[in-house]
């Protein structure tokens, strides 16, 4: 009796779409693998562009986020392994964000005309 495995083809990514809070990796061999974003803390704080931006690397053995800096193998995915990124490198990344956010996208400013003598009025 042999203990030895079979060797497997390598499952490769073709395609990744999100439903809700769920990603979805279509995978060459017909399998889908279904993800809650809670597991990826940079999907579950990306916009839906964001999410969209997405590429197959290593000839579909992994996708990454370049909006992001996320990456996600397929064989993390299939071993149900989540983000192994530390709370305190997320939360940087969510200040680095917000940041850029905040320099980036300035708010709509309103210009008031105001008489001689009155107030500004807080927004």
């Amino acid at each position: 009796m042999s203990t030895l495995k079979p060797e497997r083809k390598k499952t490769k990514a073709v395609k990744a779409s999100f439903d809700g809070m769920t990603l979805r990796v279509l995978l060459d061999d017909g399998l889908q693998i279904v993800v809650p974003l809670r597991l990826y803390p940079r999907l579950s704080f990306a916009t839906k562009t964001e999410l969209r931006n997405y590429r197959l690397v290593a000839g579909g053995e992994g996708l990454h986020w370049p909006d992001l800096d996320e990456d996600i193998s397929v064989s993390g995915l299939l071993a149900k392994k989540g983000s192994s990124e530390s709370p305190q490198s997320f939360v940087r990344w969510l200040f680095s964000r917000k940041e850029k956010k905040m320099v980036s996208k300035p708010g709509v400013q309103e210009i008031e005309i105001l008489k001689p003598g009155s107030r500004l009025t807080a927004a």
